[in-house]
């Protein structure tokens, strides 16, 4: 038990390096070459070159072994197995058993058959480089390689995460004051004192005690990360990376998991109201409390279960708007995002069991913990929104326009704030008589948070909040807008003619287009680079980028002059012509405007989050390295420049 433990705790802290290098340089080199053997018989050699100092694994190792899959082409047959021409350095741990590492270099070889005039074998290497405490996140890489006079090869080509490590760390921090944050609900709070006095009772001495609520805060961890990270390991070994992507695709844009997040977001808020009272069935957390009876080990899992099972009417919508903000397309920021909620949720339990003396500084139970939940009721409202509001802007409802969703919103802190003063009162408040200044400066907060949102009723961007907000397009009504006039080349762009313009807009005035096709033809007519926009409807970080970067007048008057836009969103649900219908190598038929535009993010560029930058010049040329999610604007203004200069070199 004690060596499951520790492995469980070595593979969780090993997501972090894994996941927060995923954006750093690739330390694994790919290159292919082909040997014409005479009679239709060729032979494929695949090698990696490896940074000094690096590592990646052979076929024996148990979790992330180097593995090349050849796909041929019609009229080239695999002949025999690969066979690997690397000696892989041998290592012998005790928690991953023996396997092999290659480093410096990794060779591989596979012959073929070719018939005819050949064809190509595209070959797909999955592979995690490591060094001295530290690894990459794995990877995958394709290389295409041509056979006989079958079509050209193409370089090495890594599946690619926009979303960028910064807002990584902002998904992390955010889950982690959410951990803090469910600590101060009357579900889990009465508990803290109780579970760690049972552990320093039933403990021998101090140091089992501590040893026993280290253990019991563990599974808390455990508990909560590891059915997510199996979930998506599954998907992810079942499927591959993009069935994983469109799971979470589905969860974060159709209108079913978020009218269904909304319902019950609401359905929480009248909870913490005080309507009624959700719990589970009790007949499981009695069950789960027997057998937390039992002493030791397995007696400390279950009374973590049971502490999970309890505070899941305050815990639940709080761990759904953690988990549906971190899934965007990529594999390890559920994971990540989930592990420090959990962290910050059972610390408190172990430092407690370690000083002890801590608990006398508690303060004691009562009303101001329904207080809480009553704040995180109204918290819970104005988050709700936010799935609505999603679903709204994917199918085009026109249900919920930007100025609707900011009444709300006002109405709703405004509320809080009343109640912070004591003038709303619920079924199960205490009397205030008076209130402190804690209280008071919370009532300020939330009061000075709805003056800055009544301007937005007369279009002010609040760009602080673009994340959050529908986009300024879907607001009826703009007070003196900060909307430059169409350029003369805007004209032609007009959002009138332009293929979807009709329910598809261009934040600040900008004109352009929304199919790529269209966008090719205009500007191979005026003569301009196109600037590429992968972006979608429920893309937190792409509102914030068009918000706080694109709104720069030097950003602004670069789009607006120098280049044609295209916008392709991928997640609009909106059905295709099945002239425009995308058949996928593996016969799935694409018939939604999200789904081939997300399948071309995919198969061209290797990327599966927004927003994803590209700068494309004449043939589909790439001008300069696309870019993600990063709000520093001048380098976002150089980008654009660096472009338009290639793009002006290269005619």
């Amino acid at each position: 038990m004690r060596k499951f433990i520790l492995t469980t705790v070595t593979l969780l802290l090993a997501m972090v390096p894994f996941a927060l290098s995923a954006q750093e340089e690739q330390h694994v080199h790919w290159t292919q070459s082909v040997t014409d053997n005479g009679n239709g018989n060729y032979t494929l050699v695949i090698k990696g070159q490896i940074d000094e100092g690096w590592h990646i694994y052979d076929a024996t190792h148990q979790f992330t072994p180097t593995t090349l899959t050849f796909t041929p082409s019609e009229g080239v047959t695999l002949n025999g197995e690969m066979r690997a021409l690397s000696t892989a350095k041998q290592v012998s741990d005790e928690f991953f058993g023996n396997y092999g590492e290659y480093e410096i270099e990794a060779l591989f070889e596979q012959d073929v058959i070719a018939e005819g005039n050949g064809g190509s074998v595209k070959v797909l290497i999955s592979y995690q480089a490591c060094t001295e405490g530290s690894c990459t996140a794995p990877t995958e890489e394709e290389l295409e390689c041509k056979i006989g006079e079958g079509e050209p090869s193409v370089a090495a080509a890594p599946v690619k995460d926009a979303a960028g490590n910064r807002s990584l760390w902002g998904l992390i921090i955010e889950a982690i004051l959410w951990g803090f944050a469910a600590l101060l609900t009357p579900c889990v709070f009465p508990m803290v004192p109780m579970t760690v006095s049972f552990f320093m009772k039933s403990s021998t001495t101090p140091a089992k005690g501590r040893m026993n609520a280290s253990l019991y805060g563990l599974f808390i961890v455990l508990l909560y990360t590891l059915p997510i990270a199996a979930i998506i390991l599954i998907t992810r070994i079942l499927g591959g990376d993009a069935v994983t992507a469109d799971i979470f695709n589905w969860l974060a844009t159709h209108w079913i998991p978020n009218i269904l997040f909304f319902v019950i977001f609401m359905v929480f808020a009248a909870s913490f109201f005080g309507a009624f009272e959700i719990t589970l069935p009790s007949w499981l957390v009695n069950k789960s409390d027997a057998q937390s009876d039992k002493g030791g080990i397995a007696g400390i899992f279950f009374m973590a279960l049971t502490l999970v099972l309890v505070s899941f009417s305050c815990t639940g919508p709080i761990v759904g708007s953690v988990l549906i903000k971190s899934t965007s397309g990529e594999f390890w920021n559920p994971i990540l995002t989930m592990l420090a909620f959990s962290i910050a949720f059972a610390l408190p339990f172990t430092l407690f069991a370690f000083f002890p003396a801590m608990l006398k500084k508690l303060p004691k139970s009562g009303g101001w913990l329904n207080s809480v939940k009553v704040v995180l009721g109204f918290v819970e409202v104005a988050l709700g929104f936010k799935f609505l509001s999603v679903a709204d802007q994917v199918y085009h409802w026109g249900i919920l326009d930007r100025e609707v969703y900011l009444a709300i919103w006002i109405v709703v802190f405004t509320m809080l704030g009343f109640y912070l003063l004591g003038k709303l009162r619920f079924a199960h408040d205490s009397e205030v008589t008076h209130i402190g200044v804690g209280r008071l400066a919370l009532a300020i907060g939330v009061f000075s948070f709805v003056v800055y949102l009544i301007p937005g009723m007369w279009g002010a961007p609040l760009s602080k909040l673009s994340g959050y907000l529908p986009p300024l397009s879907s607001q009826d009504f703009v007070l003196n807008a900060n909307v430059a006039a169409p350029q003369a080349s805007d004209v032609a762009t007009s959002n009138s003619t332009a293929k979807y313009s009709d329910v598809l807009h261009l934040p600040h005035g900008l004109n352009g287009f929304f199919d790529l096709g269209e966008a090719e033809e205009y500007a191979a007519k005026v003569g301009k680079p196109i600037f590429i926009d992968f972006t979608g409807h429920g893309c937190v970080n792409c509102r914030e980028m068009e918000a706080r970067v694109w709104s720069d007048p030097a950003v602004l008057e670069l789009l607006r002059n120098e280049y044609v836009i295209c916008a392709l969103y991928t997640d609009d649900k909106m059905p295709l012509p099945e002239s425009d219908w995308v058949t996928t190598e593996s016969g799935k038929t694409l018939k939604s405007l999200g789904k081939v535009n997300a399948h071309y993010a995919l198969t061209r560029f290797g990327v599966n989050a927004q927003p994803y930058y590209v700068l494309q010049g004449t043939g589909q040329e790439v001008l300069v390295e696309p870019r993600g999610y990063d709000l520093d604007v001048a380098a976002f203004a150089d980008f654009l420049r660096k472009g338009v200069e290639a793009y002006k070199s290269n005619k």
